[in-house]
């Protein structure tokens, strides 16, 4: 009996092998149609796109061509060519708003760019592009079924970005000791918090801050220290405020002493 099987099993295979064969050596549009479809319904992506690319451009304007593009689209998405595939869906959306398939293609369509975003150390170009897409599914479609993992989807791209403007703002802060910049780390950390209010990273942000106002204003001329110190003072403030049993408030402490040190010796 097992044995038996498994010669239908390849009969079959074989027979499918040389159907598709068949599919790409011919001039039957239709032929090609039913083959894809079957590739499509088979899960075999690549070979439904290859089919789909030549007999495409035949049946723009039929009835068929709104579930042929919806199936290319989808095929190009389980392929994991998430560019084309959100280009398609795209394109699907723009041509069938009416198709009971579109509200699916937007979101598919928007899920591709966020496929497409790079690691946070990377541009963030594509991030940008893949929120935006999903930032316009969620106004199109507010009470979409989809609607919870669009925004599970735009919280990640959002943290990506926030991490992303964290390591930048540490950058400037680490290398103020050899450019002696330490204004520039404090406003790129300032303009860190006003952009991202409720980062997890608020805490350690608020630190590098007070810690870069602090040499900011050590290293100030004698015109501007007293200010640049008594600021250094308002962002320990902010520090503690925002968390007083902070894991940094025994760094912060020392490095306050230097401070109100400085401002006495002002002060007299």
């Amino acid at each position: 009996m097992v044995r038996i099987f498994y010669t239908l099993l390849l009969t079959l295979l074989l027979a499918s092998c040389s159907q598709y064969q068949k599919a790409l050596k011919s001039e039957d549009t239709k032929l090609k149609y039913d083959v894809a479809e079957k590739m499509y319904e088979k899960e075999k992506y690549a070979k439904a796109i290859r089919l789909f690319e030549m007999i495409a451009p035949s049946y723009r304007g039929k009835p068929q061509a709104e579930k042929l593009f919806y199936m290319y689209a989808t095929s190009l998405y389980k392929n994991k060519e998430y560019y084309t595939a959100g280009y398609q869906y795209e394109s699907f959306v723009s041509s069938y708003p009416k198709s009971a398939k579109v509200e699916e293609a937007a979101f598919l369509g928007a899920k591709s760019y966020y496929y497409l975003s790079p690691r946070y150390s990377l541009d963030q170009v594509d991030t940008y592009k893949a929120l935006e897409k999903l930032q316009a599914f969620i106004d199109r479609y507010p009470n979409s079924t989809y609607m919870p993992e669009a925004n599970q989807l735009v919280g990640e791209l959002s943290r990506k970005l926030e991490k992303k403007a964290f390591e930048i703002a540490k950058q400037y802060f680490d290398t103020a000791a050899y450019f002696g910049d330490y204004n520039a780390a404090f406003k790129t950390l300032e303009n860190f918090l006003i952009d991202f209010p409720g980062t997890e990273l608020k805490e350690e942000a608020l630190f590098i801050k007070f810690d870069a106002s602090v040499k900011l204003a050590l290293n100030s001329v004698e015109s501007k220290m007293k200010q640049r110190l008594e600021d250094a003072h308002k962002a320990y403030d902010e520090l503690i405020k925002y968390r007083a049993d902070s894991k940094y408030k025994a760094e912060a402490d020392k490095l306050l002493q230097s401070v109100d040190s400085e401002l006495q010796k002002i002060s007299k």
